[in-house]
């Protein structure tokens, strides 16, 4: 199982950004010389349609209440993509070795897009799009970094993967419940002016 440190950067990479995660494993096996990137990533056709996707995602990510739609249809996508990279990763690995890794990837994809999208419906709640823009401008960096280095510095990705999906899911939950006395807050104050408000008489 020493692939499992890869497996698990990937993972986590592709459930916040699957083609991104595939476009950079991509270049980094065909212009890069990484042998440990599968070479059906590196093929110009593969590495086109991750670059054309990404672009669409790369637009979709930083526009609020968009952000969420695109999550909801890519909730099949990115597991998908991490088990898949997995099984690619495993290469000649026995069928059990690839299960194995496939459950992993795919495991670590699908938690890390829950996170993601957790995060970006409570972000919806703020008006302005400028913490849409920052908060998916610092995943794709975050994504391009893990990516990279899960081929090369594979446990120290694994680490800072797992340590970025604890803080997100921190960071999910304690937004969350600010949201949640906000909007109890809210909703009290407007009960009390409804109370407060005063009744006219109907006059007939």
């Amino acid at each position: 199982m020493e692939l499992l440190p890869t497996v698990v950067a990937s993972g986590w990479a592709s459930g916040i950004n699957a083609y991104l995660c595939v476009a950079m494993l991509g270049l980094l096996g065909r212009f890069g010389g990484v042998d440990a990137v599968p070479e059906v990533l590196t093929r110009t056709d593969v590495l086109l349609v991750a670059g054309a996707l990404y672009l669409v995602e790369f637009v979709a990510d930083k526009v609020p209440y968009l952000d969420s739609i695109w999550d909801a249809i890519s909730t099949a996508i990115r597991p998908t993509a991490g088990a898949v990279l997995a099984i690619l990763l495993a290469g000649d690995a026995s069928s059990v070795e690839q299960a194995v890794l496939a459950a992993t990837g795919g495991g670590a994809a699908l938690v890390s897009h829950l996170v993601k999208g957790g995060l970006r419906l409570v972000v919806n709640t703020s008006p302005e799009p400028v913490t849409n823009i920052g908060t998916s401008l610092a995943e794709d960096v975050a994504v391009a970094g893990v990516a990279t280095m899960a081929v090369l510095n594979p446990v120290p990705a694994a680490i800072i993967a797992g340590f970025l999906l604890l803080i997100g899911l921190l960071l999910l939950i304690v937004l969350w419940r600010r949201v949640r006395r906000g909007y109890r807050r809210l909703k009290d104050w407007r009960e009390r002016r409804r109370a407060d408000a005063p009744t006219h008489p109907t006059h007939r």
